[in-house]
């Protein structure tokens, strides 16, 4: 069985497409995946994505849909044909939502021939706490909003989802070994002053507690050696 790479590099930045060439390709080989965003979507479009095709780089397209059943159903069609390795929906958009999601994925990639690529649904953001998330009339704890998100999107058909370090033994705990779960907020040696992730873990422990992969950006993408930043946080990993 081949051994999963559980880094993906969240690419952002105030870059030109030449210089977002430059900094993957830095470290194109030695990583799962690059995360592209809305920041750079929006900024360049689908060639950022076959930019990073060019590399032999998968990507994560990170758009975080969340619309009506049928609009989320046509973009994820429109990513699936991208060739992207991974997309993602918002869980609280519902089980309508997400189940035409899923059967989108799937079609397409039949129909097409392509590889499907991983679904995945945003349970509840890093960003958030429970004094935020009863801001927006959710009762109870983030754990507890996490748990009910996660069981539905798998009631759903998807294949995993993004959740906190701190939620992923609840989240592997309700949906068994086979279901992805990505995991932002993670900090080489919890570099965590100025950030606006508010529940984090390194990346030994957040493998430890089962995550499948790591989502990890400015550490690496801002430090004068992105290269040696992967080597380093990789082998933080493969040490646990």
């Amino acid at each position: 069985m081949e051994t999963r790479n559980p880094l993906i590099v969240a690419l952002d930045g105030d870059w030109s497409l030449d210089d977002l060439v430059s900094t993957a390709g830095s470290f194109a080989k030695s990583v799962g995946m690059a995360k592209i965003g809305k920041r750079l979507f929006t900024r360049f479009g689908p060639p950022c994505v076959h930019a990073m095709h060019a590399l032999d780089l998968p990507v994560f397209l990170d758009l975080k849909f969340h619309d009506i059943p049928n609009t989320v159903a046509q973009a994820c069609e429109e990513a699936v044909k991208l060739g992207v390795r991974m997309l993602n929906v918002h869980a609280s958009g519902g089980y309508n939502m997400m189940t035409r999601a899923a059967e989108s994925v799937q079609e397409t990639a039949f129909r097409l021939d392509l590889p499907k690529p991983d679904l995945i649904a945003v349970t509840v953001l890093t960003s958030l706490d429970r004094t935020q998330i009863g801001e927006v009339g959710i009762a109870g704890s983030v754990s507890d909003q996490v748990k009910r998100l996660a069981e539905l999107a798998q009631k759903c058909g998807l294949d995993g989802v993004v959740a906190s370090p701190h939620e992923t033994p609840i989240v592997r705990e309700v949906c068994g070994p086979d279901f992805l779960i990505v995991t932002p907020g993670v900090r080489p040696n919890l570099l965590v002053a100025n950030d606006d992730q508010r529940r984090v873990m390194t990346p030994k422990h957040a493998i430890e507690q089962g995550a499948d992969y790591l989502v990890i950006g400015r550490p690496i993408v801002n430090a004068s050696d992105p290269s040696a930043a992967v080597r380093s946080i990789l082998a933080e990993i493969e040490a646990s």
